[in-house]
């Protein structure tokens, strides 16, 4: 059931304080991130921290801050395709931090169960194995579904409306309005956001679930479990009758209520036991695997690292093996199942290694530079990280 909202925040505006901007700071500076349009970098607002902190601070509570645009980048999703990331200035992430603490712990108790993302004290792998839980329980039919272009899409209005529901403290709806409307710096030319929430700014993920409750409880209202991590999220359920009825019941729901679409392509209904993709893994009634998408990154990465045309030494040790690690923490764990895969990968990673080092493929290296000796130079293994009881 939907938690009862008892008395809607009035007085956040008076919670900004020094400390506060000192904190959110701190966390901008942990996530490190490159400068936006103004080309300010940490460092640079770091060496008039004081200062930039109280001007912020008063610009915050005054309701005269004016968030910059944007700086357009994009990173690569694989296939051809690209992701637009929207980089605000430090300026403007630190005020967002701000914002983000404020509103965190307001919304935090009302937001669903069953969804994981950008929460503190929960991960994709709990999503993962709350997944597993209910096929345990007797759900072996799965919407696996997709929102078309979500946070490009979603409307300013549905954020405007979820956050109104629980703060009344008019500056602060009017700071997270400018943010969204603040647009974004693609090659020296503006471009104004009407609609979305650009991914790469640190309060786009908050409004995202903010947006996305509305949805999670619909769909518990109506009998469904829903799993969700931000906009990636599947639904599970008793027959595949119910799972259709889930489809055509969410669809009527994005279209009407949140202004958004379900990907025709890329949402499906199907069987447990037939497998379906979710936060990077395969998951079918017995196993838990890399979906290959993943493990094409990997090697992608992997092979820039060891190019003919560079000789081996420590720092492509150091870099393959924290390349290595990033992977095989996340795909590792008690859960999944990806010992053959990781084996696979680890010789494949092996063989990379010799090519650089001997500028040719053949396997007569293997004997040259045996698995041994690359143990000795500090090469870890995916291998090495897998639980021991699923080895």
């Amino acid at each position: 059931m939907q938690p009862q909202l008892k008395v809607k925040h009035h007085s956040l505006t008076g919670r900004i304080t020094l400390p506060l901007m000192y904190e959110a700071f701190r966390k901008v500076k942990r996530n490190r991130g490159a400068a936006g349009i103004d080309r300010v970098s940490i460092t640079m607002f770091q060496k008039n921290l004081d200062e930039n902190l109280v001007a912020l601070m008063r610009d915050l509570k005054q309701g005269t801050f004016q968030p910059l645009p944007a700086r357009r980048t994009y990173i690569d999703k694989g296939g051809g395709r690209q992701r637009p990331l929207g980089i605000p200035v430090v300026r403007d992430r630190v005020a967002q931090e701000v914002l983000r603490r404020l509103l965190s712990p307001l919304f935090e108790p009302l937001f669903h169960d069953d969804s994981y993302g950008f929460r503190p004290g929960r991960s994709c792998h709990q999503a993962v194995m709350r997944v597993k839980e209910l096929h345990r329980q007797g759900y072996t039919y799965v919407l696996d579904a997709d929102i078309q272009g979500f946070f490009d899409n979603l409307p300013h209005a549905v954020i405007m409306r979820g956050l109104t529901r629980v703060v009344a403290d008019g500056n602060i709806l009017s700071l997270v309005e400018r943010f969204l409307k603040a647009g974004v710096l693609e090659r020296g030319v503006f471009h104004p956001t009407t609609v979305g929430t650009p991914q790469g700014g640190v309060l786009s993920p908050l409004l995202a679930n903010i947006a996305l409750d509305f949805l999670d409880w619909y769909v518990e209202e109506h009998g469904f479990r829903c799993v969700r991590y931000a906009d990636d999220f599947v639904v599970l359920c008793w027959s595949a009758r119910r799972a259709e009825e889930a489809r055509k019941l969410i669809e009527q729901f994005l279209r009407e209520q949140l202004g958004l679409t379900l990907s025709p392509e890329k949402t499906k209904v199907t069987k447990f036991r037939e497998g379906f993709t979710f936060l990077g893994f395969v998951i079918s009634s017995w196993s838990c695997r890399m979906r290959a998408k993943s493990a094409e990154k990997f090697k992608t990465r992997v092979r820039e690292l060891t190019t003919r045309s560079h000789n081996l030494d420590a720092q492509t040790i150091g870099r393959l093996n924290a390349v290595i690690r990033g992977v095989a923490r996340y795909f590792a764990t008690s859960f999944s199942t990806c010992a053959d895969q990781f084996r696979t990968l680890d010789r494949w990673v092996r063989m990379r290694i010799r090519c650089m080092k001997y500028k040719r493929k053949s396997g007569d290296d293997n004997w040259r530079l045996r698995n041994a000796h690359l143990r000795r130079l500090g090469l870890v293994s995916l291998s090495d990280y897998l639980h021991p009881l699923r080895c």
